[in-house]
């Protein structure tokens, strides 16, 4: 039903191309509107042919996003959808099914000044695709602008105050609640546009040649997976590296039969060799070593994930894994691994979360490096070996 009334309710709208000719030659909207359609944007409000959605980074936060692709896939089956995304992330997005194609964004052409001609030929070359709807999940400056500049028929985002983004969009979403997560967030965007918002869709599909790849090098002797997840982009949000060592030797004495596989990027390689070292007999250090995809696949096998608070945190809870997930300055409300966020552990302090990547503790990321290897430990054989876990 809902669905019906919105189709009524966006169906009789203007041409797109009458009224992107009109954006196009306007400034940024100085006042936009805040989370809904008022009379002034609800014509150009109508069944989009051409969408284009932009989150270019974290890696976290592509995934975080990925539920709005696969709604408005389902809400809009017949529909262009494009995603801006940073070149180096592209793999994760690349052949996706709810998706037509990729605007890859390369960082260094935007930063430097040598550059300029890349952004200016990008910006020609998105507004050449005519879009009808333009999201920008981002919510900063940069995407912003581009939203604007696109020369899209609608522009929308989330209102993220810091670098008033917001001025560029027709509709501007706020955080639904102070401490509503990034996820939730997201999804008011589409409420805001009147698609639907359920849970009826796989969040990350199997890439199936891969996963069989991946699964043939799992030891045939392991009874449980577990995945260690050392690194973060913020070294202040990094469980201490020996603290992951010695997990990795309690959960070995205490699970014989499981074993472990350390996942990150290439910057993460010597932690991973430090807890491999631990265990070097049941532990497999990857960091570095697999693609997007496969990595995503080796969290799909996993019977559970111990990691800080960054990217594969997000694909293991969209992959539903059992996440223990280690916090210090950040929120595990806004940021933490969506559906268990009660796993989250944490030592309480005043100060936490400070969202800070600096630490003005005395006593330094008390909040992170006082949960103690036991704590996680057992939070671990809980959730995999409950019988183990007394």
């Amino acid at each position: 039903m809902h669905d019906r009334v919105a189709t009524d309710r966006l169906r009789h709208r203007h041409h797109p191309g009458q009224d992107s000719r009109r954006r196009a030659s306007r400034a940024p909207r100085r006042t936009p509107r805040t989370g809904q359609v008022t009379p002034g944007v609800q014509r150009r409000v109508y069944l989009p042919v051409n969408i284009l959605l932009l989150k270019p980074s974290s890696l976290g936060d592509v995934v975080q996003a990925l539920p709005v692709l696969r709604l408005l896939r389902l809400r809009f089956p017949g529909a262009a959808i494009h995603w801006w995304i940073s070149a180096e992330l592209s793999p994760l997005l690349e052949g996706d099914r709810d998706l037509t194609g990729l605007v890859r964004f390369h960082r260094e052409h935007w930063t430097s000044p040598l550059k300029w001609a890349a952004p200016i030929r990008s910006v020609r070359a998105v507004r050449a695709m005519k879009f009808d709807w333009v999201i920008d999940l981002q919510g900063l400056a940069r995407s912003g602008a581009f939203a604007w500049l696109s020369g899209a028929n609608l522009a929308i985002g989330i209102e993220l105050q810091r670098e008033a983004a917001h001025g560029f969009y027709d509709i501007a979403v706020p955080r639904p609640s102070p401490d509503a997560h990034a996820v939730d967030w997201y999804l008011a965007v589409l409420r805001a546009l009147d698609v639907p918002v359920h849970w009826n869709f796989e969040w990350l599909p199997a890439r199936p040649e891969i996963a069989a790849a991946v699964r043939q090098r799992i030891p045939a002797d392991a009874a449980r997976l577990v995945a260690l997840v050392p690194g973060a982009r913020w070294e202040n949000k990094r469980w201490p590296v020996g603290n992951f060592a010695d997990l990795a030797r309690q959960l070995a004495a205490r699970d014989p039969a499981a074993r472990f596989v350390i996942l990150g990027s290439r910057g993460d390689a010597p932690l991973g060799e430090a807890i491999h070292r631990a265990a070097p007999g049941r532990c497999r250090n990857l960091a570095g070593q697999t693609t997007l995809p496969e990595m995503v696949e080796w969290l799909r096998c996993c019977d559970a994930v111990v990691t800080n608070d960054t990217g594969p945190m997000h694909i293991a809870a969209a992959l539903r894994k059992p996440v223990v997930s280690l916090f210090g300055p950040t929120s595990p409300a806004r940021t933490g691994p969506y559906g268990q966020l009660g796993r989250a552990l944490r030592h309480p302090l005043p100060c936490a979360p400070c969202m800070k990547s600096d630490c003005s503790n005395p006593r330094a990321l008390e909040c992170l490096h006082a949960v103690t290897p036991d704590r996680v430990c057992g939070a671990v054989l809980a959730l995999a070996v409950p019988d183990a876990a007394t």
